[in-house]
């Protein structure tokens, strides 16, 4: 089985290689650099993968690169692998926020394949979602190849067009922290209201999980979910008016524009 190597052994880089292995490939197939000895011997002890300091040797004879390091150092560590990766000609997949497919190539040395990829943070449990653009140079069993790895951690989706990665990084990729503010300040509310913080905690965590699911295994919208469950005069309509007096909606909407801004600064940073 063709090895697969990280650089980079931060929390996706662990959630990606734990949906490998749950999904039947070997360990042994699977090498991780990290300049952090704890980081190492953490992935060695949970995983049984091979993890060492270099990035070169984790690279060597790896027809698959995941590029696992983050944005501010991954011009270095790209310039230092170039002529390894312009012999080796492996897949390149980045999980790296705001670098484009342009600038690894560049990095690389030109002429790499390269899939960028923006997993979440659920991945950690199997339950993310990713989105995927690749490049020209990227073929049919490229995309099967960087598929398999990201379907390892949760759903996928293919865009066409790399412009958009911004958006899927401000959406989905920050996402889980939209949802996990509402629900801190849901307990915070909670336990001002007079209920303990055990209480708080269940009847919290258990609606964004019972809402979450509604969401995901039925036909209904979002909206039409909402329209269910806001009664004329009741509680949640109470509730409802005063997120939209708020400016709930364009709170939303800002939010994800700074963030899609923001994933667009970091390829400017790096250029």
């Amino acid at each position: 089985m063709d090895t697969i190597a990280f650089i980079g052994g931060g929390h996706m880089a662990r959630s990606l290689i734990a949906g490998l292995i749950a999904d039947g490939m070997p360990a042994a197939s699977i090498r991780v650099a990290d300049p952090v000895a704890a980081s190492r011997e953490a992935l060695q002890r949970d995983f049984g993968v091979e993890a060492m300091a270099d990035n070169a040797t984790a690279a060597t004879g790896a027809m698959t690169w995941v590029l696992a390091a983050k944005p501010q150092v991954l011009r270095e560590v790209c310039e230092a692998l170039a002529a390894q990766a312009q012999r080796q000609r492996p897949l390149l997949v980045s999980i790296a926020a705001g670098i484009t497919t342009a600038q690894l190539e560049h990095w690389l040395g030109g002429d790499m394949a390269v899939v960028r990829a923006m997993p979440n943070m659920p991945a950690l449990l199997g339950a993310g979602v990713s989105g995927l653009y690749a490049n020209a140079r990227v073929d049919a069993e490229g995309r099967r190849r960087a598929g398999r790895l990201l379907a390892a951690a949760g759903e996928i989706t293919w865009l066409a067009d790399e412009s958009k990665m911004d958006a899927v990084t401000a959406v989905s990729g920050s996402g889980p922290a939209y949802v996990f503010l509402l629900a801190e300040s849901m307990l915070e509310a909670a336990r001002a209201e007079g209920l303990s913080a055990e209480v708080a905690r269940a009847l919290v965590l258990q609606t964004v999980l019972g809402a979450a699911r509604m969401l995901t295994e039925g036909n209904a919208t979002a909206a039409e979910l909402r329209r269910r469950v806001t009664s004329p005069g009741g509680t949640t309509e109470a509730a409802i008016e005063v997120f939209q007096a708020g400016g709930f909606d364009r709170l939303v909407a800002d939010a994800i524009r700074m963030a899609t801004q923001r994933s667009r600064q970091l390829s400017l940073a790096n250029d």
